[in-house]
């Protein structure tokens, strides 16, 4: 039995965590008191008698969490901004490469990418890690999510029923100052920031992040069958993602079609001229809870897909 602490279990990604873990047979999950959920001295405490802490919790808290590490044996996810691109963490996308399921597997440090920003990074990661795909080129980033990724307020906002404006979808971070967008630029290699627009709709979870790009911008002879071969390298042997192909023909993608599941789908569209690259997948899935129990699985020496809905 291995011990988990899931610090900031009354999230959402928190529950979707404490959900997975709770059926499982080979995973004791360690429980704090309500009342001293906020109380360093206990949360040290607990942190420091498990295997693995898994931390949802705002930033600021969760470098607190850290810090009050005193066990080198303790294995820390963390499912916050705060450690994605610091040194000494490995970023919590096993299938980008072997170097980066290597560091997970063998570290005791592991940061779990964004939603908005791990549909990104698996769509541009492997066109620059080819060549395909120049660093330089200008990217726009278009993303819809449901309501869930907002947190518990934003759930309440929204079923609440009480503000018509959120029958509609909203568009934020409108000052293109997004906190995925420094993870984004980082693990991918690109040397400007997308440009990013984010938007949240009238549904509980699911996700599609789109980047289109122009074939004439990208090495030369590119085509989309051309993408999909990159893609099909570097995500079929995958448990969690998959790799649809290319579809010429007009279709309707809905963003909640893979909610529930923990997986994710690439799919490249368009036409020789113009393609647009999405990926699919749940934000509490691959986009938060899901990646932090695959990531846990992998440092515990277990089957990655272990507990999870595929």
């Amino acid at each position: 039995m291995y011990k988990v602490f899931v610090d900031g279990k009354d999230g959402t990604t928190g529950l979707r965590i404490t959900d997975r873990l709770s059926r499982r047979k080979d995973i004791e999950l360690i429980t704090i008191d309500s009342a001293l959920r906020k109380d360093p001295a206990e949360r040290a405490r607990l942190i420091n008698i498990s295997d693995v802490t898994i931390l949802c919790l705002p930033d600021d808290a969760a470098r607190e969490s850290v810090s009050l590490v005193n066990n080198d044996s303790v294995k820390i996810i963390d499912a916050s901004t705060a450690h994605r691109t610091e040194s000494g963490w490995s970023y919590g996308f096993p299938e980008l490469s072997k170097e980066h399921r290597r560091r997970i597997t063998e570290g005791k440090r592991t940061a779990v990418p964004g939603c908005h920003a791990g549909g990104f990074v698996s769509l541009v990661y492997p066109l620059v890690s080819e060549g395909v795909l120049p660093a330089d080129y200008p990217l726009t980033c278009f993303s819809v999510t449901g309501y869930s990724g907002g947190g518990n307020k934003m759930i309440v906002q929204y079923e609440s029923g009480e503000n018509v404006l959120l029958d509609s979808p909203g568009q934020y971070a409108t000052a293109q100052q997004h906190k995925h967008l420094k993870e984004m630029k980082a693990i991918t290699g690109i040397k400007n920031y997308p440009v990013f627009c984010p938007v949240v709709s009238n549904y509980y979870s699911g996700m599609e992040v789109t980047v289109p790009v122009f074939t004439s911008m990208l090495a030369s002879g590119t085509t989309p069958k051309d993408i999909v071969e990159i893609y099909e390298t570097y995500y079929g042997g995958s448990k969690l993602v998959k790799s649809n192909g290319y579809i010429e023909d007009n279709r309707t993608e809905y963003a909640n079609r893979l909610s529930g599941k923990d997986t994710m789908e690439i799919t490249v569209y368009g036409n020789s001229d113009r393609v647009l690259l999405v990926s699919s997948f749940d934000n509490l899935g691959k986009g938060a809870s899901g990646a932090a129990v695959q990531c846990m699985n992998l440092m515990l020496g277990l089957d990655e897909t272990e507990g999870l809905e595929l």
